[in-house]
């Protein structure tokens, strides 16, 4: 199942650095794991935000749940979420 997320992050603007740096680090390499695994697809910065919109193909609404708990920055974060279907006027289906 393919999925849209944008992910709003809100990280606080007094939070100690080193732990900031920690943070941000384990969330990369969170992030590029899935990517190497295939199922985080794709990952687009929104310009002049602290957000992003990403593409997950997995196998249900419970892994991407699972996914999106397990993000270090999750506590940090809002998030819409939207499932994806192909259209019928994509040009690649056809």
């Amino acid at each position: 199942m393919l999925f849209a997320v944008r992910m709003d992050v809100s990280i606080p603007q007094d939070m100690d650095p080193q732990p900031r740096a920690e943070l941000l680090a384990m969330e990369k390499a969170y992030s590029q794991e899935l990517q190497r695994k295939g199922e985080w697809q794709s990952i687009w910065r929104c310009v002049g935000e602290y957000a992003n919109i990403s593409i997950f193909d997995v196998s249900g609404n419970e892994r991407l749940h699972d996914i999106l708990w397990g993000l270090p920055l999750f506590p940090y974060m809002t998030m819409e979420i939207t499932p994806l279907a192909a259209h019928p006027s994509d040009i690649a289906l056809g």
